[in-house]
């Protein structure tokens, strides 16, 4: 199983194993980490499951679709060049590894 890096805001990294095929967001929210709100459920109506993805890490995911784009224009804490919604990141074993910051807030 994959291993997601959560690094929070205060520089701790909390290591998460993330499911195959389940999104991001829903193995953070599995293993009870703070700092991702996913209060939309990963519908993708709100952007409280905000992250921000290693920038080494950034160019293998697959590009935000539109509606990304226009979610992660309302995050909490100041977009990032790298900012992405943990909802839409859909784990995979070429993701072990994978590093990604919490933002300070998602409200």
């Amino acid at each position: 199983m994959p291993t997601v890096h959560f690094r929070t805001a205060e520089g701790r990294t909390i290591d998460v194993p993330a499911r195959p095929g389940r999104s991001l967001m829903r193995a953070a929210v599995d293993a009870g980490l703070d700092g991702i709100a996913a209060d939309c459920g990963g519908c993708l109506t709100c952007a409280t499951c905000h992250v921000i993805v290693d920038e080494g890490w950034f160019a293998r995911l697959p590009p935000p679709a539109a509606d990304e784009e226009s979610m992660l224009e309302m995050t909490a804490a100041e977009r990032q060049p790298t900012s992405r919604l943990s909802c839409q990141i859909v784990v995979d074993a070429a993701l072990d590894g994978l590093v990604v910051t919490l933002p300070p807030t998602q409200y």
